[in-house]
């Protein structure tokens, strides 16, 4: 069975109907959708599933703390790190469903770290995923460090000075291991 990630920043709280469409199409496929429990985009995420009675859903939560979960989906939970706090903590569920997914789906505002990181770890493992990018209202397909340039120059100088240095990029590249997450969304 097909495994899609989607995700996105906490600053996106709807789902507009471009994304709605690529939705349907995981739906009519029957892929199962790995989601996160974090308000915002993965909140909107379950409502849409949850209004299509699309059972074919995971949600991933932190251990002992599953802050959503609307239809009841079946819940994976992760172990945070021992002491690990904001990003990094979520990251570690997020590092999960990249790992488990074939291909992403992040529905990014043009600031959130967390889903940028989630993208940045997606073409680090050379996995398939679709940026919507809100502000701009388009989606953009990344397969290669290349495309994450691109992806990247949509954003403001300091943002992706910010990006480099939170997240170890250098001129869109990932240059060490991050932890994908979008706790910062």
């Amino acid at each position: 069975m097909t495994k899609v990630f989607i995700a996105g920043s906490r600053r996106l709280p709807r789902l507009n109907a471009e994304v709605k469409r690529r939705i349907d199409t995981m739906i009519e496929k029957h892929f199962t959708i790995l989601v996160g429990d974090a308000n915002g985009a993965d909140k909107a995420v379950q409502r849409y599933l949850a209004q299509k009675a699309y059972r074919n859903a995971v949600v991933h939560c932190m251990a002992g703390k599953c802050r959503n979960n609307i239809a009841g989906w079946p819940v994976r939970e992760v172990a945070g790190p021992t002491g690990a706090r904001g990003f990094a903590y979520y990251a570690t569920k997020d590092k999960v469903m990249v790992d488990d997914a074939a291909y992403g789906l992040m529905l990014w505002d043009g600031q959130s770290k967390g889903t940028l990181n989630s993208v940045i770890n997606m073409v680090r493992q050379g996995k398939p995923v679709v940026v919507y990018l809100a502000p701009k209202r388009t989606f953009q397909n990344l397969h290669s460090p290349n495309d994450m340039r691109n992806l990247l120059s949509n954003c403001d100088r300091a943002s992706v000075q910010r990006f480099e240095r939170e997240l170890g990029i250098g001129h869109g590249l990932p240059s060490r291991a991050a932890p994908a997450a979008h706790g910062a969304r």
